[in-house]
């Protein structure tokens, strides 16, 4: 059995603007002292699928100016937002941007004009010209490794056309230029709501902490269509009072995920020449130059081997996403990058420069520290599957793979992130002169010579025992 939910929420990894203000706020927020592995904290089932929120809350998450959401949507469903998106699993996405042409329509349609359609429809019963197609914005197919990003406002549904879960990581950079509301999360729904499950424990959470989940308890009402009269909106949409009535989902307790009773038949082209599209869009990208907002390439997918960045046989890849490769991301001022550690690989000490970095594991565990001018780690431990990780600006970070691996998808809130490594080939050590490092740490000439050329992988490092590592082709 299909199944389909209509949500308009921040609920797709969106990633917006920095406003100066805002940042001012978010940097007032960025004193903690130690970091932990955060876990979802509270759960909603729907009908057809499940959503999981971390507390935006945090103040880890407070310092990066983000909120993490992710859903399970079982086969067959559908679920509608704005966000980023990476996923697991395949299915259909489509992203409603006003002003913008309904593209795919039926062949029917396609045969007559607009005013000889109004013309036809004349006299015509709701009935008969309900049998005359249909006609909608494009629709995208998404699969496992893909990023989708979203400007801010635009209605998002997705759904699940394959035979296992699809599996959603949501980030909404809460602190960005668009939001001009409260710097917090909101989900505004356009079909189906939230569970009352949602509600109690909001409410309950509100108790223990508070007022501080006000604005949470707000934003989780039900679709945007139940704050308005059922004659208007019967008028406005000129249909029945019961047609009105369902929009506003009177006595739906179905959730945000909901079933679609029979497979989703929606205009798009065939499999081979859709494919063929994309592939076209993946070999030149876009400029953003010569792109209109309805033309804008909306995903990516980074976790192909062949699109690796960096890339070391015996250690593992990186694939970073910017708004060089996708160029709606120079709007939206976000980035991302994938990540790929084989066993007991490392990855080079490095900071990020210009961004926080929101980490999500994907796969397997790993070793993870991070340093900064404190006098000990404000994070030493096991990161695993499932788990999120932040790493503020300038504090430096090491990984090491476990013996299954290490995988992971990370966002930097800036659309051209920097990262500096500090040691091998491409380095901050490797460039600076040997007799600075004598006297900077006090070794011999020697040592220097090693600290600065011992290590001449870049970012990347396989384990110095080659007993440890494994030669893997990507």
């Amino acid at each position: 059995m299909a199944k389909f939910s209509l949500l308009v929420s921040v609920c797709f990894l969106i990633l917006f603007h920095a406003q100066a203000s805002q940042q001012s706020q978010r940097q007032s927020q960025c004193r903690i002292q130690n970091i932990d592995a955060l876990e979802p904290t509270h759960r909603i089932q729907s009908e057809a699928g499940v959503t999981e929120h971390w507390d935006e809350y945090n103040e880890q998450l407070e310092c990066a100016g983000v909120a993490v959401t992710r859903h399970f949507i079982h086969s067959h469903l559908i679920v509608n937002g704005y966000t980023w998106l990476k996923c697991a699993g395949r299915g259909l996405h489509g992203a409603v941007i006003p002003g913008c042409p309904e593209s795919y329509q039926s062949s029917q349609q396609s045969e007559q004009s607009e005013q000889q359609q109004l013309q036809r429809e004349q006299g015509q019963s709701q009935q008969q010209r309900s049998l005359r197609g249909d006609r909608h914005q494009k629709v995208r197919i998404v699969r496992q490794g893909d990023v989708v990003a979203t400007p801010v406002g635009v209605a998002k549904w997705i759904y699940n056309n394959g035979d296992t879960p699809l599996v959603m990581v949501s980030l909404i950079d809460t602190s960005n230029y668009e939001n001009q509301l409260d710097g917090r999360r909101r989900s505004f729904y356009l079909g189906g709501n939230p569970q009352q499950q949602q509600q109690r424990q909001q409410q309950e959470q509100q108790r223990e902490q508070g007022q501080r989940r006000g604005s949470q308890q707000e934003a989780s009402s039900n679709n945007i269509f139940s704050g308005f009269d059922n004659r208007m909106l019967a008028e406005v949409f000129g249909v029945s009072t019961e047609t009105a009535r369902r929009l506003r989902g009177e006595n739906d307790n179905r959730g945000n995920i909901v079933r679609v009773e029979n497979e989703l038949q929606v205009i798009r082209p065939p499999r081979m020449e859709q494919e063929e599209e994309e592939q076209e869009e993946q070999r030149y990208g876009g400029n953003g130059l010569d792109e209109s907002v309805c033309n804008l390439k909306l995903r990516q997918n980074i976790d192909n081997p062949s699109r690796a960045d960096v890339y070391n046989p015996r250690a593992g890849r990186f694939t970073r996403l910017n708004s060089r490769k996708l160029s709606i991301l120079s709007y939206l001022r976000l980035n991302a990058e994938r990540g790929v550690l084989y066993r007991n690989a490392l990855t080079a000490p490095r900071w990020h420069m210009n961004s926080h970095s929101v980490m999500y594991v994907t796969r397997g565990n790993a070793r993870v520290q991070i340093v900064g001018n404190y006098q000990r780690p404000i994070f030493d431990g096991q990161l695993r599957q499932g788990q999120l990780l932040i790493v503020p600006q300038n504090f430096a970070t090491i990984k090491q793979a476990g013996e299954n691996g290490f995988e992971w998808i990370s966002f930097q809130t800036n659309n051209q992130a920097l990262t500096s490594p500090i040691a091998g080939r491409n380095s901050v050590i490797r460039a600076l002169p040997q007799e600075i490092l004598m006297n900077a740490f006090r070794i011999s000439s020697e040592e220097a010579r090693s600290l600065k050329y011992n290590r001449d992988e870049i970012e990347l490092f396989a384990p110095r025992s080659e007993s440890q590592g494994r030669e893997i082709a990507a």
